[in-house]
Formats: structure tokens, C-alpha cells, sequence
């Protein structure tokens, strides 16, 4: 079961398949998929996914994760994460094995808890995680630390995982669902418009391609040079901008429209 809340303008979205340790197959990518794309539609203004009980996601359920359809979903799922115009927080309660390392990826900011465990274990069942895995990994953590997580199938705990960078904080989900409230009350034109310009960095930083098909399979493409201009052009010409001068001006906290 995927389960949906509302905090305020923060969606909280929660694994809850305790019986498989929040593994995950096609129907329940599908339903977070679902459940990123609807939270931002209906206003949202920051989205935190995590688990249920002692893990965050044990990975793909290994009944379906030979499987091309669960492929298919997985990705899309991810795509759905870093297309969402909104931040997205993992708040990994547990261990993140496999896809549940890749939905921590997928995630803008990673808030470890101290039983947080990130493994990609691909090279001990015969299988592999797309070339997105990789490059995210790899810009986020550092080529050492992702050679290391993929052939070495090293597993990162949260202390390693922060002094890499892989997590963004050490915290539980009281601390990401803090961290969440404070993002919802920021500029969401200028949040958008870094995230976008961020997700196209990474690519461009591991000399590759834009992902396509297979590799991201979200419906989506990042951000053109010149959709990220008007992206940037419009955060200075919007009515939040203005009133981030008017709050400053005045002394006060700036109540941001997102227009």
C-alpha cells in the first residue's frame, strides 16, 4: 500500500508494505507515480517519501524485478520524482537496497536516520540499474563512492552517506518533515526553477547524453539552455520576487504565491 497525507502544504507519501519490507513491484511504482504527480497537481508545495516501520525500500520485489514491465514502471516512477516542479525529500528511516536507493536518488534532498543503509547489490542477483543510476550516483557521491557502491557492492550507512553527500542531512522523519515545512514556505518559481537547472547539471557534468527511453522513461526531457532562460527570466519577473523585496523592505516574512 502507497498512504497519502497532508502537513500543511507538505505532502507525506509512505511505502507501507511492512511484509516485504516496502520492496517494491510494478503496481506500487505505479501508485507513487501517481501519488508525486497528484500531491504537486493539488498544490503541495514540498512532497516527503518514506517508509513504513524499520525499512525505507528493501528494493524491487524480487518475484517482479526480472521482469521489463516492472522496469518500465520503475523508471517512470523516478521520472515522475525529478519532474516534479516541487522539492521531493527521502526521509530514509532504513535501509535503501536497490530501487530503494534509486528512489533516494530520484529525491532532491536525502534525510538519513541512523539506521540508513544505501546499497545497489545489482552484481550479486545478474541484474543492472540503468546508465541515470549511474551518472546521479555518481555526481552526487562522487565516482570513488559510486564505483565502490556498484563494483564493490559496498553498502554506504547514513554517516558514510553524508560525509559523501549522498544524504543531504542526518535526521528521523520529524527532522525531514521540518525540513519539508521550511522548503513549502520558499519561492516555489525559484525552487522549480533551481531543481530544473540542477537535474540538467548532472547530466551535463558526466559528459553524456540526456536520458531517453529505457533509461528515464518519465514522458519528460530536461530542461533545454533555453527553457532554463525563461525559467530564470520569469523568477525575476515574478510577483514573488516582489514581494521577497517588499517582506525585506518591511522586516517580515515573505508570503510566496508561486506566481
Amino acid at each position: 500500500m502507497i498512504s497519502q497525507r497532508r502537513d500543511g502544504d507538505v505532502a507525506v507519501i509512505e511505502i507501507d508494505r511492512h511484509e516485504r519490507r516496502n520492496a517494491l513491484d510494478a503496481g506500487h511504482c505505479d501508485t507513487l507515480r501517481a501519488a508525486v504527480r497528484e500531491q504537486a497537481a493539488d498544490g503541495a508545495r514540498a512532497i516527503v517519501i518514506t517508509g513504513a516501520g524499520s525499512s525505507f525500500c528493501s528494493g524491487a520485489d524480487l518475484g517482479a524485478a526480472y521482469d521489463a514491465a516492472f522496469r518500465d514502471a520503475l523508471y517512470s516512477m523516478l521520472g515522475a520524482i525529478t519532474g516534479a516542479r516541487v522539492p521531493v525529500l527521502a526521509a530514509v528511516n532504513g535501509p535503501a537496497i536497490g530501487a530503494g536507493t534509486q528512489l533516494a536518488l530520484a529525491c532532491d534532498l536525502r534525510v538519513a536516520a541512523p539506521a540508513a543503509a544505501f546499497s545497489i547489490p545489482t552484481a550479486r542477483l545478474g541484474l543492472a540499474v540503468d546508465p541515470w543510476t549511474i551518472r546521479r550516483l555518481a555526481a552526487l557521491a562522487g565516482g570513488g563512492i559510486a564505483q565502490a557502491v556498484l563494483i564493490g557492492c559496498e553498502t554506504l550507512d547514513a554517516g558514510a552517506a553524508l560525509r559523501c553527500g549522498l544524504a543531504s542531512r542526518l535526521g528521523d522523519h520529524a527532522v525531514a518533515l521540518a525540513w519539508a515545512r521550511e522548503l513549502a514556505a520558499l519561492a516555489p518559481l525559484s525552487l522549480a526553477y533551481s531543481k530544473q537547472g540542477l537535474n540538467q547539471a548532472f547530466e551535463l557534468a558526466s559528459g553524456s547524453e540526456l536520458a531517453s527511453g529505457s533509461e528515464l522513461a518519465s514522458g519528460s526531457e530536461l530542461a533545454s539552455g533555453s527553457e532554463l532562460a525563461k525559467a530564470f527570466e520569469a523568477c525575476w519577473a515574478s510577483e514573488d520576487c516582489a514581494e521577497g523585496q517588499r517582506a525585506r523592505a518591511e522586516k517580515r516574512l515573505p508570503r510566496f504565491q508561486g506566481r
